[in-house]
């Protein structure tokens, strides 16, 4: 079995870190379990990243990244309402498909007011960095309409919260959104 290289056991760290600060919060994830998920040493843990808000940091840019490459492959060749539409059904696919992305998103906002409180502001300029990336990123296909951009994030951002706390996708509060936002029949229960 071949050894992995660097740039692959960096991707498995990150990959680790996810469904750890997913789960734990910035604050409640060790490395100690980050590199155990791995199956590497904390020692080499640090050799890949120079501490634990550096693993923090690379995984909540991979998490935007995600996020972005998940729009931008829905919105290809689209622009307006087609946008829209393919990218809040693209977007609502993938956080029911995979917990663990709007979970480390949701531990990314709650790690920046919490770390904003301490007096660190690095992670804040990086978390804000890359969601103003992901706000690009629908900008453009929604026709740079500031208010269709920010009506689309908002509705987003109300998904992830009904989505946090478990609303079923026959509950009310669903009603208001998109049609292509909405969980019906994305749960497969």
């Amino acid at each position: 079995m071949a050894r992995m290289s660097a740039e692959e056991r960096r991707e498995s760290v990150i990959r680790a870190a996810t469904a750890e600060f997913a789960r734990g919060g910035y604050y409640g994830t060790s490395t100690e379990a980050i590199a155990k998920r791995v199956g590497v040493s904390q020692p080499y843990l640090f050799r890949l990243f120079p501490g634990k808000k550096a693993i923090f940091l690379a995984t909540a840019q991979r998490c935007v990244e995600d996020t972005i490459r998940t729009f931008e492959e829905a919105a290809k060749g689209l622009e307006g309402e087609e946008a829209l539409s393919a990218m809040a059904n693209a977007y609502t696919r993938v956080i029911v498909e995979r917990p663990e992305r709007l979970l480390m998103q949701m531990q990314m906002y709650v790690t920046v007011a919490a770390a904003e409180q301490a007096g660190d502001h690095e992670l804040g300029e990086e978390v804000r960095a890359g969601w103003m990336r992901l706000w690009d990123a629908v900008h453009l296909p929604l026709g740079a309409e500031i208010e269709e951009t920010t009506t689309f994030m908002a509705y987003g951002m109300l998904i992830n919260c009904l989505v946090a706390m478990g609303f079923p996708p026959e509950h009310r509060v669903w009603e208001g959104l998109y049609p292509e936002a909405r969980l019906k029949g994305r749960l497969g229960k």
